[in-house]
C-alpha cells in the first residue's frame, strides 16, 4: 500500500498474513462471479476467503491481493512472476533498467507500468482501430449517399418554393445556405441519437486483457471529447451530403420550376 496509495479498502477488512484470505478489486467483482464478500475462491486446490473489496481507479482494480508468502507456500514456489518497484524519481528508471538487464544472473523485462499495459492492450487496440477507421469509414460513405439522396429528394420536392424565393429577390447564396443548414441539422440530430445509443450500450463496459500478471480488466469510457469528435464527423458528412443538392437548388431555373405550378 506504500507502493500503491491509490488503493482504498471500501468493504470488509485487510487480509491477515499467514491466512488464506484475499481482497478483490471492484472491477474484478464485475468481471467474475463468486467474488463477493465472504465467498470462497479456489486457488491451488485450496479455499481462500474474500475478506475485503478495494478500489484503485485504474487497471489494477481487476486483481486480487493476498500475502505473498502464503501464496508462494500454497503454490510451492520460491519465485515471483513480476515485481512492481517504486523508484525515487522518474529519471532513475534508465539506471534501474540498465542495472537489471546487464546483470548476467537475471533474465527479466523492465517496463514502465503504462508501457506494460499498452503492450497487453495491443490486440484490443488493433480491433478498435479496425472498427473506428475501417468500419467507420464504410458507414460514413453509406451515410454520405443517404444524405445526398435525402437532400436531393428535399430539393426536388421544394422546387416550386425555391423558384418562388428566387423570383421575389432571394439570391443563390441564401438558397445554398438554407439547404446546407437543413442538412447540418439532420446530421446533428442523427449524431445525437447515435451518441446516446453508443454511450448507453458501451460506456462503462468492462473488457478483459490477458497478461503476464494475469487477467487485466479495464473499462470502456465514451468521453465528451469522443462524442464531440463523432459530432464533428457527422457534421462533415452532412455538409458534404447537402453541398451538391444545395448547388443544384441554387442553379434551378426559375422559369422551369414555376412552369410546373
Amino acid at each position: 500500500f506504500f507502493v500503491r496509495p491509490e488503493i482504498k479498502l471500501v468493504e470488509g477488512r485487510m487480509f491477515k498474513p499467514g491466512l488464506r484470505e484475499v481482497i478483490v478489486g471492484r472491477n474484478g467483482q464485475r468481471e467474475d462471479a463468486g467474488l463477493a464478500l465472504g465467498d470462497k475462491v479456489s486457488l491451488r486446490n485450496s479455499q481462500w476467503t474474500v475478506v475485503g473489496v478495494y478500489t484503485s481507479g485504474d487497471s489494477y482494480e481487476s486483481g486480487m491481493l493476498t500475502d505473498s508468502k502464503t501464496l508462494q507456500s500454497a503454490y510451492q514456489r520460491t519465485y515471483v512472476n513480476a515485481v512492481t518497484v517504486l523508484l525515487a524519481s522518474p529519471g532513475s528508471f534508465d539506471t534501474f533498467k540498465k542495472a537489471l538487464t546487464t546483470n548476467p544472473t537475471l533474465s527479466v523485462d523492465v517496463l514502465r507500468e503504462p508501457d506494460y499495459y499498452a503492450q497487453q492492450s495491443k490486440s484490443i487496440s488493433k480491433l478498435m482501430f479496425f472498427v473506428t477507421y475501417v468500419v467507420g469509414a464504410i458507414m460514413a460513405v453509406g451515410a454520405l449517399f443517404a444524405a445526398l439522396n435525402t437532400m436531393y429528394a428535399a430539393v426536388s420536392a421544394r422546387a416550386i418554393e425555391i423558384a418562388t424565393l428566387r423570383s421575389i429577390g432571394f439570391g443563390a447564396a441564401p438558397v445554398v445556405v438554407s439547404v446546407l443548414a437543413e442538412a447540418l441539422l439532420l446530421a446533428l440530430i442523427g449524431a445525437s441519437i447515435g451518441a446516446t445509443i453508443a454511450w448507453a450500450l458501451f460506456s462503462g463496459n468492462t473488457i478483459s486483457l490477458g497478461g503476464t500478471l494475469g487477467s487485466v480488466v479495464t473499462q470502456l469510457r465514451i468521453t465528451p471529447a469522443l462524442l464531440g469528435i463523432g459530432a464533428l464527423w457527422a457534421c462533415g458528412v452532412g455538409l458534404l451530403g447537402g453541398l451538391f443538392p444545395a448547388i443544384r437548388a441554387a442553379r434551378l431555373p426559375v422559369a422551369t420550376a414555376l412552369r410546373a405550378v
